[in-house]
């Protein structure tokens, strides 16, 4: 449980949170939510809390990887890459990250290894039996066997690092679809990443807008528009514009994109706009926050030792090994104070 004063901002919560995982590269996660209008929305940090949430109390807010750089060797610290293996696990789980059988064979096999140790038959099938890591996972038991015989000696923290360089190949790796419709009514799937705003049609990537493309991103009610720079219009219509299920829909998307175009584009956190003495137009959301390349920079100059923590799922299994963990990490919140 923590506590926050009335007038507390979103970012005073996400601190709070990270300190109790003593996490360092906190930049990477974020809060999500379930809001009133019906959306996944995150946590704005610069926004008081009552002004997002109508009764914080019956709401559930839930720890996720908000950025997912396109090289996880970029993540300095343990913890950090054991955090976005949860991430992974969770989204393979809920089917929101779909891949081949032998990815997703392979994936499970270095989560084996870091939560059951070295390769045991009868263990691994009792483990597989009472561990649900996808639906309908029987017929991918042999397989994913197969692979762990292969990790033997891998300590948890190789294993995580393991998982996220097959984890950043997938096509849908750090892809969040949201649902909208083109200009001509067909139904498509819009997302951001690092590189800039994607079209995707099912799990089908059919344009890529890089943010060198992007003159500027905006919305009207449920319209969600690009404006390209002239060089690139030149080949295709100036404004792109699709359309989405709600006003409420597009402002979210729009609020991400910002988010993502700030933390890879630039170098240093933007700067707030003074506030206009009778009126203003448009939005003043921004990102706050370390961008990538500070969290880079910090990364590469601070000499700061790691902290231990506890896996949530660590047996003792290992020759001459241990695991390091952090007090029930998702779980138990007693066990830290």
């Amino acid at each position: 449980v923590f506590v926050c004063q009335q007038k507390s901002c979103g970012k005073a919560l996400f601190n709070l949170t990270c300190s109790h995982l003593n996490l360092a590269e906190r930049e990477y996660f974020g809060l999500e939510f379930h809001s009133q209008a019906g959306n996944q929305v995150w946590l704005e940090p610069l926004k008081p809390i009552t002004k997002q949430v109508k009764n914080p109390k019956e709401v559930l807010f839930k720890f996720m990887v908000k950025f997912f750089p396109v090289d996880p060797g970029h993540l300095r610290e343990e913890l950090t890459r054991y955090l976005f293996t949860l991430q992974i696990k969770k989204d393979l789980a809920q089917g929101r990250l779909p891949c081949s059988d032998k990815s997703t064979a392979l994936i499970i096999s270095h989560l084996l290894q870091s939560e059951v140790g070295d390769f045991h038959e009868e263990t691994d099938q009792q483990h597989l039996a009472t561990h649900r890591y996808l639906p309908n996972q029987e017929y991918l038991d042999n397989k994913i066997m197969h692979y762990h015989r292969r990790h033997r000696g891998k300590t948890p923290a190789e294993s995580d690092i393991q998982l996220l360089d097959v984890a950043r190949k997938l096509e849908m790796y750090g892809i969040r679809p949201h649902p909208a419709s083109d200009g001509e009514g067909t139904q498509i799937n819009l997302a951001v990443t690092h590189m800039g705003v994607l079209v995707l049609q099912g799990n089908t990537k059919i344009n890529t807008f890089n943010w060198s493309k992007i003159r500027k991103l905006s919305f009207k009610r449920k319209h969600f528009l690009i404006k390209l720079h002239a060089n690139i219009s030149a080949l295709c219509k100036d404004t792109l514009e699709f359309t989405m299920a709600s006003r409420d829909t597009c402002k979210a998307f729009w609020k991400t994109c910002v988010e993502y175009h700030a933390f890879f584009r630039l170098s240093e956190e933007p700067k707030s706009k003074p506030k206009a003495l009778l009126c203003s137009k448009g939005s003043s959301f921004r990102y706050s926050g370390r961008t990538q390349r500070q969290l880079l920079e910090h990364g590469r100059k601070a000499k700061i030792k790691s902290l231990p923590f506890e896996r949530k799922h660590c047996t003792s299994r290992y020759d001459e090994r241990q695991c390091r963990s952090s007090p029930d990490l998702l779980t138990d919140v007693s066990k830290q104070v």
